[in-house]
């Protein structure tokens, strides 16, 4: 039975990695994708006030903050209460995370699409981020938190939370004019995928 959950994980990942690498790139090449994507944060833009700006900066910034201190605190928390399950999750949700950046990583080199303001010298991001932009980096790795702490511990309580933090840095993104919707699109793929992919080390 083992074997073939593995077995699903894998193919699941490797569907993941397709829908990454392939289907964004012919999307991108398509007029109508791009003018979606750049109408939505054309919109955006205009509706930024600096109080929004503070606050959508702040939510972006938070992003390690809670991809390194939910595994670190169920690490230390199953340290301290002699809890396997709980070091085992901290585990889990950890590699999730990695695996999210390492792939993200690898996608961004390999598909190499301009930052909204690199495309359209006209539109002004609240700041200039590096590299390329697909998918959302920020995003991915979110989202693998917070799916793996929802696999992990599947109450209400935290899978809220949880998405409501993952989503709202996705937003962020596109808000501050760094990232466009298919960016984070993506970035939720990577994520919640990283998470399945590596369900196997949650015992």
């Amino acid at each position: 039975m083992r074997l073939v959950t593995y077995k699903y994980l894998f193919v699941f990942s490797f569907f993941q990695l397709l829908v990454s690498f392939g289907v964004p790139v012919s999307l991108f090449a398509q007029g109508k994708i791009q003018q979606f994507d750049e109408r939505i944060l054309n919109d955006l833009a205009a509706q930024r006030t600096p109080e929004k700006t503070a606050f959508f900066r702040f939510i972006s910034d938070s992003y390690p903050y809670g991809d390194v201190g939910v595994p670190a605190g169920l690490f230390i928390g199953g340290v301290i209460g002699h809890d396997q399950q709980m070091r085992q999750n901290a585990l889990y949700v950890g590699s999730s995370t990695v695996l999210s950046y390492a792939l993200t990583t690898l996608i961004k080199h390999i598909v190499k699409r301009p930052r909204p303001f690199v495309r359209n010298i006209n539109f002004v991001p609240v700041y200039r981020a590096q590299n390329s932009s697909f998918p959302s980096g920020h995003t991915s790795s979110t989202f693998a938190t917070a799916t793996a702490l929802s696999i992990a511990y599947p109450k209400w309580y935290v899978i809220a939370p949880s998405y409501l933090w993952a989503g709202a840095v996705g937003y962020s993104r596109m808000y501050l004019g760094v990232h466009y919707p298919t960016d984070v699109a993506g970035g939720i793929v990577v994520g919640a995928g990283s998470a399945a992919s590596t369900l196997f080390l949650k015992k």
